[in-house]
This record gives structure tokens, C-alpha cells and sequence, in this order.
């Protein structure tokens, strides 16, 4: 993490700060502002409205959770760089697993902080980011780099049973958010199918919920690196 310190610039720092959660957000946005050197432009409950205020604010930093309604942090990070907007990244999250972590830098995250975080540190990530630095919360480091010096002997493809091609189907949906009532009427199947789909998800994955099944899938490479919020059945 990067020391204390007080940004060079002549204006304060401008965020659009985004999280599907208004008690969070209520909470990062005062202990941003407290700072006195940053000041936050727009707030955002979901991906797809956080991508429209960074076009219109034009922000120096966006501060993006990764798991939101509509886009996820990753989805917005990826646009933000697809559309070449001069603007800095910083995930704030509560996910420290080594798949994300890649997918958010692979993305064109400038930084990754976890928020657990104390608001000291947060405040200085926005700093940081915003002068062109990158930023990895230290708990998120050691995490990634012991995920990179596990032995590939120990891979869990060698251990975890494959899903079949509807497994698959199922798992990728329920990541989108889909209940099983819509997912069933995705793919032609009833409510308890899908049921009975997930619990073998759940089983072959060792997972007690969707989150936790899309985590694994994902580090397994089974399903692309995005994390969406399942709607509750």
C-alpha cells in the first residue's frame, strides 16, 4: 500500500463511486470527503450506472466494486479502457481470491484494495491511482502470489469432478443473477431441474452456495471471471 500523503494536485481528486450497497457507499463516500483532498462527483448502485456517470463526470478516479447488478466492476473496467477514457481504477471489494484479482488486472485495474482496508489506506489508493500508480491491498499480495507458487501437481482440475455441458449451462446463468425460475425458462427445463442441477453443482465443487460454486468454477477456468450478484430464490 502506499504511505500517507497528500496529493500535489491543485483541485481535489474527483470519484464517481460505485456499489450496489447504499450503506457502503454512504460510508467510503464520508471518509473519502473527511480527507479534504477528495471530493465525489456521482454515485452509482449498479455497473451500467456507474459506466454512464464516468462518461459524464469524467472522474479521475472510479472507485467499482466488483459484484454489482447489471455490469460488474470487472465489465466496467474493461469498457473504461475500451472507450480510452482518461480515468483511473480502483477496486474496493471484499473479494480476495486470485482469479479476480487476475481478471481486474487484466482488465486495466490500476489498483485492488479489499475493504477491510482502514480508511486511511483507502483514501491513499485513490491518491496513488490517480497519479498514475498502481495499488495492491498487501493481504491480496501474498494471496496472489502463494496462488502462483502452488505446485501445478496440485491443480484442482485433478481433484474436482468436470461438470457436464448442462452444468455448465446452469452455472453460468445462475452467475448472471438468473433464478432458477428463469433459468429453467432459458433453457426449457422446470424450477426442479434446475434444482437438482445446482445440487450436483454444489457437490461436485464442494460449494455450499452460488457464489462460492461460480468462485471455484472460475478459478478452474470453467466459466469466465465474473462475478455477478445471484438474486436470492
Amino acid at each position: 500500500m502506499t504511505k500517507r500523503h497528500v496529493s500535489d494536485s491543485p483541485r481535489p481528486t474527483r470519484v464517481v463511486l460505485a456499489d450496489d450497497h447504499a450503506v457502503v457507499r454512504k460510508g467510503v463516500r464520508e471518509f473519502l470527503e473527511m480527507s479534504g483532498s477528495i471530493t465525489v462527483a456521482a454515485e452509482a448502485a449498479d455497473g451500467a450506472e456507474a459506466m454512464r456517470l464516468i462518461r459524464e463526470h469524467q472522474p479521475d478516479v472510479a472507485v467499482l466494486d466488483i459484484q454489482m447488478p447489471e455490469q460488474s466492476g470487472i465489465e466496467v473496467t474493461r469498457a473504461i479502457r475500451a472507450e480510452r477514457l482518461p480515468v483511473g481504477v480502483l477496486i474496493l471489494t471484499a473479494f480476495d481470491d486470485p482469479p479476480y484479482v487476475k481478471a481486474v488486472l487484466q482488465a486495466g485495474a490500476n489498483g485492488y484494495v479489499l475493504k477491510t482496508a482502514d480508511a486511511q489506506e483507502i483514501v491513499d489508493a485513490v491518491h496513488a491511482v490517480h497519479e498514475g500508480q498502481s495499488v495492491l491491498d498487501p493481504a491480496v499480495t501474498r494471496k496472489l502470489m502463494a496462488s502462483l507458487a502452488e505446485p501445478r501437481a496440485a491443480a484442482p482440475e485433478s481433484v474436482v469432478e468436470p461438470l457436464t455441458d448442462r452444468e455448465l449451462e446452469v452455472l453460468r446463468l445462475a452467475a448472471k443473477g438468473h433464478t432458477n425460475k428463469a433459468i429453467g425458462a432459458e433453457l426449457s427445463i422446470s424450477d426442479r431441474t434446475v434444482q437438482g442441477h445446482l445440487a450436483k453443482i454444489y457437490d461436485k465443487l464442494n460449494a455450499t452456495s452460488r457464489t462460492e460454486a461460480v468462485m471455484r468454477a472460475v478459478a478452474l477456468g470453467w466459466i469466465p471471471p465474473t462475478i455477478a450478484e445471484p438474486d436470492r430464490e
